[in-house]
């Protein structure tokens, strides 16, 4: 391994306050909310902060070392696991870049509307309110755009397949799905939970401490994720037309079509639309607007979710044209026992049309930089680790095998280009302040 340059590492933080802000400093919070959970609001709020607009946790009580102990083990920035192994069974496949599924198919939701108005074929959606309508969990938890903020997400619970519906398409957006988690739990309910594959980590890295969440958590169902747009471009996009964040009415990331256009009104009745991929930098993941933690994400495909659904687009270049008619086809990877039930349930009660079967290679093809990323990520962490950067421990994502069937030089280039990357301040953050809009 490369040589560490002692003058450039970080000393380790002290205080509980230090440990808290290092997770924001070091680029490495993923916004889930589950701290705010863990903690309370009392002693941690997760907040819009003035520096970034991101969601950050920001102490607003006292907080001591204990509590902050706690912080870091559910965190998915210092721990970050695949599927449990009590969750691996006979029938279960594992692939080297995909991890473990029980079957991979090409399915969409069977109703047309609720197909075009998903990010890609809305089988997620469909899934959701299946749950519900049948009686299988008491309410699905899930993610919409906020009332308030509409460029932001916020938490839903959904007890009916109209609210499921309601949150249907992909946000690009900071979203802390899980700061009601101990709420949630407290009442004895049975749910589902839809969230990015760092909130779902985050809520498995809490079931190790927490046995409520194994027994209410009935479903977890996660989008295949290549990242989503920071606050800073996403404001530039709205700016060169003129628009603030303060004029919306409404904001709509992709739907209506396979990735369809992003859609926006303001209160004063002026009406946008661009295709999804155009303000946001293009097709090529170098150029994309995102935040550091998703650069050094392990596991773009929710590996412990029961379900992942994700897009099919040969080489993750969709037409720009014929993507507008496109209704999706999701690329389903069904994990576990229980998501295979769930799955084929839907599937027999009509909520859920499957097209094909496909095959991890297939989907290799059609996203090429999770591939590429899954790769890396051991190099990446081993680089920022030198230079005394905070990365999470990890089981069952192969990461060590990854990394050597890649070879040396592509090691030596990602360890070398993470250490670069903190040296010229690239994810650093500074301490969160709550803003006060």
């Amino acid at each position: 391994m490369p040589g560490t340059d002692a003058l450039n590492v970080k000393p380790p933080p002290v205080t509980p306050l230090e440990r808290l802000n290092r997770i924001v400093e070091e680029g490495a919070c993923s916004g889930c909310g589950l701290c705010e959970a863990v903690a309370g609001r009392d002693r941690i709020q997760v907040r819009k902060v003035a520096q970034t607009g991101y969601e950050r946790p920001v102490a607003v009580g006292e907080i001591g070392q204990e509590l902050i102990d706690r912080v870091y083990d559910i965190c998915p920035a210092a721990r970050w696991d695949g599927l449990p192994d009590h969750l691996v069974d006979d029938n279960t496949e594992v692939d080297p870049v995909w991890g473990p599924f029980h079957s991979m198919v090409l399915a969409h939701a069977a109703d047309p509307g609720v197909r075009l108005r998903g990010a890609t074929g809305g089988v997620l959606t469909a899934l959701g309110m299946f749950l519900v309508d049948t009686g299988r969990v008491d309410f699905v938890l899930h993610a919409k755009p906020s009332p308030v903020e509409p460029t932001y997400g916020t938490s839903q619970q959904s007890f009916d397949a109209a609210a499921v519906e309601s949150g249907t398409g992909s946000m690009y957006a900071p979203t802390a799905p899980l700061r009601a988690a101990e709420e949630l739990l407290s009442t004895n309910r049975a749910f589902a939970f839809v969230g990015k594959p760092c909130d779902i980590a985050a809520l498995r890295n809490l079931a190790r401490f927490d046995k409520r969440v194994d027994r209410l958590v009935k479903y977890w169902l996660t989008p295949v994720c290549g990242g989503w747009t920071s606050p800073e471009a996403l404001n530039a996009f709205l700016s060169k037309r003129d628009v603030t964040w303060r004029d919306l009415d409404y904001f709509r990331h992709r739907g209506e079509g396979c990735p369809g256009e992003v859609e926006f009104a303001t209160r004063d009745g002026r009406e946008f639309r661009a295709h999804m991929y155009e303000p946001f930098g293009g097709l090529d993941e170098k150029d994309w607007k995102l935040p550091f933690r998703c650069k050094v994400c392990p596991d773009g495909s929710g590996e412990s979710a029961d379900i992942a659904a994700g897009d099919q687009w040969e080489d993750a270049k969709p037409d720009p044209v014929a993507s507008l008619t496109d209704p999706g086809t999701n690329v389903v990877i069904v994990r576990t026992a229980s998501g295979q039930e769930l799955f084929d349930a839907a599937v027999a009660a009509g909520y859920v049309t499957v097209t094909g079967p496909t095959s991890p290679r297939w989907f290799d093809t059609c996203q090429p930089h999770l591939v590429a990323k899954k790769f890396a990520m051991r190099a990446r962490f081993d680089g920022l680790a030198s230079m005394g950067h905070l990365v999470p421990r990890s089981r069952n994502l192969r990461l060590d095998a990854l990394s050597r069937q890649a070879g040396p030089e592509r090691y030596s280039h990602q360890y070398e280009g993470s250490r670069y990357r903190v040296r010229i301040g690239r994810g650093a953050e500074p301490a969160p302040v709550a803003c006060d809009d």
